[in-house]
């Protein structure tokens, strides 16, 4: 019987495990798409117990926490970080077979090196020992992030933020490159005209510009693109429900758009045209300059009306949506790749159902430019788990090229959340070598199935994104 989170976890063969600890185990880390706050790198923060640094902002574990019966005042109220940790250390034991089970003691083992299983008899002591742990300038934010082998992390940032921190950080000589990504979400939420005009006038005073007319909103957005890309700056990101490529005029767009400066409630129809015009155009900048583009597919969110009153955005009530979207994203990326404007893409969807399809239809737009042009992306929130990561691997394998694939990403808020690249390359290095050893895969090729662990884990990432 293996040990629990030991030294073979995952691993079921000695090849996987050879291909694990001696190729993947000690590949650094490219975390090209995460949620972290560059404002506590920058300032090099130290947290203040181990409730803040592990609880706070965590979704996930808010999600299992209600369903175990735990009250709100436990998870986003006002009672005490060891309240909370302890109503968490209750919930733990429940999460067996859910990946938070996993995650929680591989963040314990790796980071605080604490090996005991969290249940309630355990809670109070492994409470204190991690909170002494992260008080302590060793495990300062920045000295937290080296310590997991990160060479490269990339935030997610509205085009109005200044980057400040961004910039502060590239001051102070920081060895890992902590670099933005530019999320444009809440230029295409035209459905609001309230909340559209407000950040429309965000954007102009960021830009200098003041914004009348489609056109002049593009020519915002491409000045703050610019200004990113100063910044170092080489994704974007959309998360979107489905697609969007729809017909359109400029004339068309400019009248929808005029309607909406007007605080005019718009169509379903003249929406969707102006979110298909306004995706185009910076697709379009995004090809201009080299960047890659990333699309979250499939998410439903704040479903629960009570509780965004109460908690807001991001705070476990969002789920899988089931929009249909295939057609219009071939409609989109034809416009696109017959325009000669097509940049490197990853895809990323959140419902399994749609894994086959998504992997199929990708590939249409591979031109032979560029190795891996377009991605099936990693595993994604409801599907970074052990099923959810084998079901993408064998659906990239079976259709395309898993060799090409960049690998994994935290898509995290939380510092703790390393571990996770750990449990992808695992599960990685465990499908390949069962493979071998039941021979599917042959063992004569084996340095160059070594070196395919190696770049899956980093240098496919590295070369994509152009860090070489």
């Amino acid at each position: 019987m293996k040990p629990f989170i030991g030294p073979d976890f995952l691993l079921d063969t000695d090849t996987a495990r050879m291909l694990y600890h001696e190729h993947a185990a000690n590949m650094p880390v490219i975390d090209y798409h995460c949620h972290l706050d560059p404002k506590l790198i920058a300032e090099d923060y130290c947290f203040e117990n181990l409730t803040e640094i592990w609880l706070d902002n965590d979704h996930y574990k808010w999600r299992a926490m209600r369903a175990n019966g735990i009250a709100e005042e436990y998870i986003t109220g006002n009672r005490t970080p060891f309240e909370k940790f302890r109503k968490w250390a209750e919930t733990v034991p429940y999460t067996m077979r859910n990946p938070l089970y996993h995650w929680t003691h591989m963040e314990l083992s790796r980071v605080f090196g604490i090996e005991k299983i969290l249940n309630p008899s355990t809670a109070r002591e492994i409470y204190n020992a991690g909170t002494e742990i992260v008080r302590t300038k060793e495990f300062s934010v920045r000295r937290l992030i080296e310590r997991m082998k990160v060479e490269i992390l990339c935030t997610t940032n509205d085009p109005t933020e200044t980057l400040e921190y961004h910039q502060a950080i590239r001051k102070s000589g920081y060895p890992v490159q902590v670099l933005p990504a530019w999320r444009p979400d809440k230029v295409m939420a035209i459905e609001k005209p309230k909340e559209f005009n407000a950040y429309l006038t965000r954007l102009g005073e960021v830009t200098d510009m003041t914004i009348l007319s489609f056109r002049n909103l593009v020519d915002a957005l491409q000045k703050r693109h610019r200004f990113f890309t100063s910044m170092g700056c080489y994704l974007s990101d959309f998360g979107l429900e489905t697609f969007y490529a729809e017909p359109y005029t400029e004339i068309g767009i400019e009248a929808i758009f005029l309607k909406a400066r007007m605080c005019k409630t718009l169509t379903q129809d003249e929406i969707n045209k102006f979110r298909s015009a306004i995706l185009y155009e910076l697709a379009a900048i995004n090809a201009e300059v080299g960047w890659v583009q990333q699309f979250h597919i499939g998410a439903n969110r704040n479903n629960n009306t009570r509780m965004f009153r109460l908690a807001g955005a991001d705070s476990g009530f969002d789920a899988i949506g089931d929009k249909p979207f295939v057609e219009s994203m071939n409609r989109f990326f034809s416009r696109l790749d017959e325009d000669g404007l097509l940049a490197k893409t990853i895809l990323y969807n959140l419902n399994p159902k749609d894994n086959a399809l998504v992997m199929a239809n990708i590939y249409n737009f591979n031109d032979g430019t560029i190795p891996g042009k377009m991605q099936y992306g990693a595993a994604w929130w409801f599907l970074d788990n052990i099923k959810g990561i084998e079901e993408q691997l064998n659906t990239l394998s079976s259709m395309g090229l898993l060799s090409r694939f960049v690998g994994m990403s935290t898509d995290s808020r939380s510092f703790l959340s390393y571990p996770r690249h750990e449990y992808f390359r695992r599960i990685l290095c465990n499908l390949i070598g069962n493979d071998i050893e039941g021979g599917r895969l042959p063992s004569s090729e084996l340095p160059f199935i070594q070196q395919i662990v190696e770049d899956i884990c980093y240098y496919n990432a590295k070369r994509y994104f152009n860090c070489l």
